[in-house]
């Protein structure tokens, strides 16, 4: 218990159908906004979050952390609970820890995790409607692990970087990165220092080209030596985009657990 200022993190989920992304918008139809006015609800006071990594509109996450500081006094389950019931079903905090002074939900990740699930099937599928992205054509998953593999390690990634994108650099790390189908579902997941706007999106934009045949898997590795996001394929749907971790090897937080939809979960495993 704290009865001054105190830093508190929290472990979001949610489901971005209905919202236009995470960060606070003059609509007020963000994830940020509805948690913000959620936190305010319960703590009666203004609450200002920041997060780990800004979600676009329609991208889902299983582990966003955010931060806030506030001096209204709760347990750390009051927290999760007494906020839930101010959210609607589509937001959910999943865990609560008072945290030190120099944790920020941003600056002290050292890894984030995304995962894109694609669902190859010859006619749509309604439970995996915006959950999903679809392709109809016949993927050669082969294909697509072969050209992804180029992706690993610490390269320039201009070409898959969204024109709006505001880092100063566009080099990123990508540690580990795994393809994996089960039945009609095929999940692209990375796990990397940071991303770029749109990079993963873009990355699997091309990864799906390849697998339609329609590009080698050489051009992989091409695309990305030119660093040139002019040359790049077309951005994929947000449908299918999951944050599925963030890593914080100075801070110790709860065990973040994979809660996903079904095969998902398995997927994830």
């Amino acid at each position: 218990m704290f009865a001054c200022m105190a830093r508190v993190a929290l472990g979001i989920s949610y489901d971005g159908r209905p919202w236009q992304g995470w960060q606070k918008q003059p609509h007020r139809q963000t994830v940020q906004d509805t948690l913000e006015q959620a936190l305010a609800s319960f703590a009666a006071t203004t609450v200002e979050t920041t997060c780990a990594g800004r979600t676009d509109t329609g991208v889902h996450a299983l582990g966003q952390v955010v931060h806030f500081d506030c001096d209204s006094v709760r347990t750390e389950e009051s927290w999760v609970r007494g906020v839930n019931a101010h959210l609607p079903d589509t937001i959910s905090v999943q865990w609560a820890q008072y945290v030190k002074d120099d944790f920020h939900a941003r600056f002290s990740a050292a890894a984030r995790a995304y995962t894109y699930v694609l669902l190859n099937s010859r006619v749509r599928q309604p439970l995996w409607a915006g959950r999903a992205g679809w392709v109809f054509q016949p993927l050669d998953v082969q294909a697509i692990k072969q050209a992804a593999q180029c992706l690993l390690g610490e390269h320039d990634f201009s070409s898959f970087r969204s024109s709006q994108c505001q880092a100063k650099s566009p080099v990123r790390t990508i540690t580990e990165l795994s393809v994996l189908q089960k039945d009609h579902l095929i999940f692209v997941s990375l796990h990397g220092n940071a991303f770029l706007h749109h990079m993963v999106r873009n990355i699997v934009g091309a990864l799906v080209q390849i697998g339609q045949g329609r590009q080698a898997p050489e051009f992989m590795a091409e695309l990305l030596a030119l660093k040139d996001r002019t040359k790049g394929s077309p951005t994929f749907a947000p449908d299918g985009l999951y944050l599925t971790d963030v890593s914080y090897p100075n801070f110790t937080l709860p065990q973040r657990r994979r809660v996903g939809l079904g095969l998902f979960e398995l997927g994830l495993e």
